[in-house]
């Protein structure tokens, strides 16, 4: 039996049905002949990492998938912080920033024009400059740069992560006004940390307005970078590893600081890859990778977001390219994890990103295979959303991933058996040996 787990994961795979496709979504619509054919070695299912209808963000999916629960999620700013060397202490939330084009309507509201624009390096550095420090009743509020226009917003002192966003994520709509949580109205901290965000944003605004570069891009008729939104502020909480929940040493491939905190959070080695602009060299590589360290690792996640921002783009046509070139680099590239007995193989996705209207990502299921020795073979031999919705692996939600992993891995612990103290999802566990008697030197 299998003793490593390869999940590979596709970002945003899933779709709807479009009728410049023929009412197919771009995964019918992409010829995927390797995807197909490891349908076909295994078994097919449905997988939605929360509640069917229920969007996810990459974040949450691949918390549950990976086998956390949701009581133990810390947000997605935290988990930014951390693949970005912020440290963040018990007094500290923090919450994911970028730069933005706002105009100020007649009622003194911002809107924002233009949610994702692009600036100079040089442009960037002064805006960043100008709005890098802040501190007011007691908090202090810094700016981290990420990347480009993002950055992660930590406040610290006497705060609490149960704010809303500020952002709105779409253009023309109303820059949101920040408010403690409903759950939170009468808790001082969540107030006053809704009010010391609100000053900062506003004296952002203004500062923002006043960088010589903003001037000479609206002389230039360009449009001012002038505004500054936040959301999924949180707090780092509890941890618990992957090995000491599931007996698993974990490396993860990807891309972005998300998931290299999400890696340390959860314990796991991380290995940062480029999403270049040829996603079947990508692919092909991390694959290799992953088959040169079968025998150094239990669980092995590779990711690669083509198909999520081929979505975002809001053309089908081009998302069906962008998952054939995904498929083409798993053709050149999986023979050795297919040769090899020891690997569990599992392909999916971490939820349904819908390349045409205004949702980000779509609550459908995603398509997931398993294949590997003891896997049982339906009789699907073809990878969408549709017909793996005929395999033998049915619809599986949140953590029921990685307990089917554990299960083809022969570690799945059989409910009510407790040979450790600890809460541990596998078998057998860490436990201590039994002595007949006292223990001599």
């Amino acid at each position: 039996m299998p003793n490593t787990c390869v999940m590979i994961l596709l970002d945003g795979l899933g779709d709807r049905a479009h009728a410049e496709l023929g009412h197919r979504t771009p995964l019918q619509a992409a010829e995927t002949p390797t995807l197909d054919r490891l349908a076909a070695m295994g078994s097919v299912g449905l997988y939605h990492a929360g509640k069917l209808g229920r969007p996810m963000p990459s974040e949450n999916a691949h918390f549950a998938m990976f086998g956390s629960p949701s009581s133990e999620f810390p947000g997605r700013g935290p988990l930014e912080a951390m693949g970005a060397g912020v440290e963040l202490g018990d007094d500290a939330i923090a919450m994911l920033a970028h730069f933005t084009c706002v105009l100020k309507s007649l009622e003194n509201h911002l809107i924002v024009k233009y949610d994702r624009i692009c600036g100079t390096p040089d442009e960037i550095n002064a805006y960043h400059e100008a709005v890098a420090n802040y501190s007011k009743n007691g908090i202090a509020i810094d700016l981290h740069r990420t990347g480009g226009m993002s950055s992660v917003l930590t406040m610290r002192g006497d705060v609490s992560p149960c704010i809303t966003d500020s952002n709105p994520m779409a253009d023309g709509r109303f820059v949101s006004a920040v408010r403690p949580m409903a759950s939170h109205a009468d808790d001082p901290a969540a107030v006053r940390t809704a009010e010391t965000l609100t000053e900062y944003l506003r004296w952002a605004y203004k500062r923002l307005c006043e960088v010589p570069q903003n001037r000479l891009r609206v002389r230039q008729t360009l449009p001012p970078i002038n505004g500054l939104v936040t959301q999924r502020a949180g707090r780092l909480t509890r941890r618990v590893s992957l090995r000491d929940r599931y007996g698993l040493c974990g490396l993860s491939m990807a891309s972005g600081f998300m998931y290299k905190g999400l890696a340390a959070f959860l314990g796991m080695e991380f290995r940062r890859m480029r999403d270049s602009r040829d996603p079947a060299r990508d692919m092909a590589e991390r694959v290799a990778i992953a088959a040169e360290n079968i025998n150094r690792y239990d669980f092995i996640h590779i990711h690669h977001k083509a198909a999520d921002r081929a979505a975002h783009t809001k053309s089908p046509r081009g998302k069906a390219k962008a998952i054939e070139a995904l498929d083409r680099g798993l053709g050149e590239a999986i023979g050795p994890l297919l040769d090899n007995e020891d690997v569990l193989l599992v392909v999916t996705s971490d939820h349904s990103t819908p390349s045409c209207g205004p949702l980000i990502h779509s609550g459908e299921p995603v398509p997931v295979l398993f294949a590997g020795s003891g896997v049982r073979r339906d009789a699907v031999a073809v990878f969408d959303e549709v017909s793996v919705g005929g395999g033998a692996l049915g619809l599986m939600r949140g953590d029921e991933m990685m307990h089917m992993i554990l299960n083809y891995l022969d570690r799945a612990r059989m409910e009510g058996t407790h040979d450790s103290p600890k809460a541990q999802e596998f078998w057998p566990g860490d436990y201590d040996p039994f002595l007949v008697g006292p223990q001599t030197d």
